[in-house]
């Protein structure tokens, strides 16, 4: 298997020019796109000008009646009408004052241009397959350590408000470049009812996936389904696990592009369980040419899958396709065996997701930071949680119930049961290889491509990336 090099190379080519602050000619796939925002006097980050009125504590950015915030939202699993909410919260605040956002589903697309040209958002959603890679443009950012030393809309500091490890997870270097607004937990997700109706229990280990895979097929179902543009959903599962089972070895080695990282033998191991389930033809054909959404509603409505791999964003994506009664839940991945796992069963990745950055060229960048403090308001916080089915990083915003959501209360119980056994994997929002990845793990999942060949695609990807002059690396400990 080999990679599309014309794509590579035309990324090396932008990021070269993103790195340099160089403009350039662009087109094909990188089309540009319209921009707008504000104009008015310099920002504190070296932006073009903005408005800029008295800083205080109720308004440390300086945001004035006469300001606009130019963000661009990834339109994925939670929308974007939860920052247009925030927004109204910035205009009852600042009256006068406008807030624009504008949904993608391509990001680096559709805002690389802007960037090369200096017309970059005041907010950018960097998240989904397109994303830019924060590591690319870390340079062009904003610091947004500002935004936690700040007070909220409610008059506390943001920063005591926050789940640990905000600042962490946004670091690229010493300097914090994203701010992750919501409480991400990765698992496997499936019907409680299904399950208590067929008297099947959730799996622990792959062996038990194996197992459930094997009665799942005698009621005439499939254990997983799957859809192209989510097919890297399975290497989530796969880097989770083994790194559950083989501890800081497995992530660090991924994470700093290490040679021959897709290689470690726990990772191989995990690989070989994987590579069983497809090869019993657990997963539902078809996937590699089933839009995401429509293979997910094969699992939340149609029942015919009876488990599935992702994020916790997945009761608000498939809410208006999934089965009546159907119960989502959550449980942690699977190990290989649970008796000489470096981590518990229990431990999970959950971290603060769905990165926020603020370009220091936008028309103006403290509006943008303005609009990162009121999505970090009780009210706009409390309103995602309600609405999106999943907890922001803002504490004290979801009660038990879960706003009587079974996937949500799955959550905060998840959560609990780890504890302090938490980890994420950084590697693939840092660099932005999604895109990449995915073309050979939908040729795995539909049995075109070995384990072998599914190893040495996503090694080459790795290679590309580390040997990449133009990118710079973040050493991950």
């Amino acid at each position: 298997m080999t990679l599309n090099d014309s794509k590579v190379n035309r990324r090396t080519v932008m990021r070269t020019a993103l790195a340099a602050g160089l403009a350039l000619p662009v087109g094909g796939a990188l089309a540009s796109c319209a921009g707008g925002g504000s104009s008015g006097s310099k920002s504190s980050g070296g932006g073009s000008a903005a408005p800029s009125g008295s800083t205080s504590a109720d308004n440390p950015f300086g945001f004035t009646d006469k300001s606009t915030v130019d963000a661009v939202i990834f339109n994925g699993g939670y929308g974007t009408d939860y920052v247009s909410f925030a927004g109204q919260v910035v205009m009852k605040k600042y009256p006068g004052s406008k807030v624009k956002v504008s949904p993608s589903t391509q990001i680096s697309q559709q805002l690389q241009p802007r960037f090369v040209s200096g017309n970059p958002p005041d907010l950018v959603d960097d998240s989904g397959a397109q994303a830019i890679g924060v590591n690319t443009i870390a340079a062009q950012l904003e610091d947004l350590t500002p935004v936690l030393e700040a007070n909220n809309y409610e008059g506390t500091k943001i920063s005591d408000n926050l789940y640990p490890g905000v600042k962490e997870a946004g670091l690229v270097g010493d300097k914090m470049v994203v701010l992750n607004y919501v409480m991400t937990v990765y698992g496997l997700w499936y019907s409680e009812s299904l399950f208590a109706a067929n008297g099947w229990t959730p799996p622990k280990t792959w062996d038990d996936l194996l197992d459930l895979g094997a009665k799942a097929k005698a009621k005439g179902k499939y254990l997983f389904v799957w859809g192209q543009q989510a097919a890297s959903y399975y290497q989530q599962l796969l880097m989770d696990s083994a790194i559950k089972q083989g501890g800081d070895e497995v992530r660090l080695g991924l994470e700093n592009l290490e040679p021959k990282c897709w290689s470690n033998p726990t990772i191989q191991a995990v690989l070989a369980k994987l590579e069983e389930i497809v090869k019993k033809g657990y997963f539902k054909p078809g996937g590699a040419g089933t839009q995401f959404t429509q293979a997910q509603a094969q699992w939340s409505n149609d029942e015919s899958g009876i488990m599935y791999a992702s994020g916790s964003w997945i009761e608000n994506e498939m809410k208006s396709q999934t089965k009546a009664g159907f119960k989502m839940t959550g449980i942690p991945e699977p190990v290989l065996d649970t008796s000489t796992s470096k981590m518990p069963y229990d431990a999970l990745n959950a971290a603060p997701g769905e990165q926020y950055i603020v370009p220091s060229k936008g028309k103006d960048p403290n509006g943008g930071k303005e609009l990162l403090r009121a999505m970090l308001s009780k009210e706009a916080a409390t309103n995602f949680a309600k609405t999106k089915l999943a907890p922001t990083i803002v504490k004290g915003t979801v009660p038990t119930d879960g706003f009587g959501s079974t996937a949500l209360q799955s959550q905060i119980k998840m959560l609990d049961a780890a504890g302090s056994h938490l980890f994420n994997v950084r590697f693939v929002s840092l660099y932005g290889t999604v895109q990449d990845q995915l073309v050979p793990w939908n040729s795995f999942l539909s049995g075109q491509l070995d384990a072998a060949g599914l190893t040495k695609a996503l090694q080459q990807i790795s290679d590309k990336v580390r040997n990449d002059p133009s990118v710079k690396k973040v050493k991950i400990s």
